[in-house]
């Protein structure tokens, strides 16, 4: 029978996170698939989840600070973590609620010896609260890499690029839930009849604008019942999107007509927002090599009515002239490491190395695909200069008769989006016409 209590949901997808390589909203979005529960259970569950893997280096240094053996479980800090987040993060949730309903969660999953250990240690820090909180404070300046639980080389990295107090908002950025945007997707509606439907739906929502979105384009989602439940969802009314990434399309500029390449394209949320800017009209090549990945694609393109794009591995169909060409180019995610629960515990210094390798390849393979007139757009969600800057730099030295016709970055601190790089870069004598 399947688990009912948001807390012993949330416990087993922790566990099952810690013990394997399965990105976390993954492994929520099962759970909670073959799990009934109210929406604000829902929210429960995947509120627990994020927050205790954003903030497990704050919350293992409270573990250290009282277990008597210098190395705990992994079942037995994971049930820790979950407690602990509770007390000191959720101040909405009774301290007695937390205890008891931790320890519950660990008897329902059959880690019953476990209870006591963990009994006693949330109880001894509930009595604690207030000093607790001050020493979890005063460690955000004192030690930051625990205070605000991030890895240490890449506050050490970001440091030297941000004064300390944006460097702290930066960090302050990261560990808040990140907001659900909506994009309309006017292949299949207009913005008025899915406000009505959303009504319907007891879909809660604000405008958002922003220099590069169209009015009524972006929607965020403040309450809502599950996505994917949605009938507007599964209709193809609206595409689940953070309005940073609608700037790389909008630099692009698609006209009806005109044949497109979107090198890196799945799961489809840059691509489909091509051909809602054709219209339809024209063609959009929607490159990707890993066929998982091209199912979801082909999925998302067929459910949002995007007809002119043609879903297709990296083989001839690619290979142009393409009067436009896309590579939103796989990277570090550091300009979203608040969307990416995962990602600041698996990066690595070298992975950022590795990925200005690949961004190097893709974009010098982009802008050869070009027709003479064509015009490229280079982007990322990532703060690091090696990713965006130098890559850019890099391949233009090494290919020439192109240019930048422009950049933009948006920082989390300044613009108050997830982080994102693009350039638009065209042949030189375009750039003179």
């Amino acid at each position: 029978m399947v688990c009912q209590k948001p807390r012993e949901i949330a416990a087993r997808v922790l566990l099952k996170h810690a013990e394997s390589r399965v990105f976390l909203e993954d492994l929520l979005a099962r759970e909670l698939t073959s799990a009934t529960l109210k929406s604000v259970d829902r929210a429960l569950v995947q509120e627990l989840c994020y927050g205790v893997v954003r903030w497990q280096l704050a919350l293992d240094w409270l573990i250290q600070k009282q277990a008597r053996q210098p190395e705990t479980s992994v079942q037995a800090r994971v049930l820790l973590r979950l407690g602990l987040y509770q007390l000191f993060w959720l101040d909405r949730i009774p301290a007695h609620a937390a205890v008891n309903e931790t320890v519950e969660a660990a008897r329902t999953l059959e880690l019953g010896p476990l209870g006591g250990f963990v009994n006693a240690m949330l109880r001894n820090y509930a009595r604690n609260i207030d000093t607790t909180k001050a020493a979890l404070q005063e460690l955000k300046t004192k030690d930051p890499a625990v205070g605000w639980s991030h890895p240490k080389w890449w506050i050490e990295r970001t440091a030297k690029r941000l004064s300390p107090g944006d460097l702290q908002a930066l960090l302050a950025w990261n560990n808040q839930p990140a907001d659900t945007f909506a994009r309309l997707n006017r292949l299949k509606t207009d913005g008025g009849p899915l406000i009505a439907r959303w009504r319907d739906e007891g879909v809660d929502y604000d405008f958002a604008k922003y220099d590069w979105t169209s009015e009524n384009q972006i929607f965020r989602l403040r309450h809502h019942p599950s996505i994917e439940r949605l009938k507007t969802f599964k209709d193809g009314w609206f595409y689940v999107q953070d309005p940073s990434t609608l700037l790389a399309v909008h630099l692009l500029a698609p006209r009806a007509g005109e044949r497109v390449l979107d090198l890196c394209a799945a799961p489809g949320g840059k691509a489909t927002l091509i051909a809602d800017a054709l219209d339809n009209d024209g063609e959009v090549i929607a490159a990707e090599p890993d066929a998982r990945r091209r199912q979801r694609l082909t999925e998302n393109c067929d459910r949002l009515g995007a007809d002119v794009v043609v879903v297709a591995p990296n083989d001839p169909r690619t290979a142009g002239p393409f009067d436009a060409v896309l590579i939103d180019a796989p990277c570090s995610n550091t300009g979203v490491l608040r969307r990416r629960i995962d990602a600041r515990w698996r990066l690595t210094p070298n992975d950022i190395t590795q990925c200005h390798r690949i961004q190097v390849e893709l974009l010098s393979t982009g802008l050869k695909r070009l027709g003479p007139q064509g015009r490229a757009v280079y982007s990322t969600c990532s703060l690091e200069p090696e990713e965006n800057e130098q890559v850019v730099e890099e391949v233009l030295a090494k290919l020439p008769g192109f240019t930048v016709a422009k950049s933009q970055s948006l920082h989390p601190v300044r613009d108050k989006t997830d982080g994102a790089y693009v350039a638009l870069i065209v042949p030189t004598s375009s750039a003179h016409r």
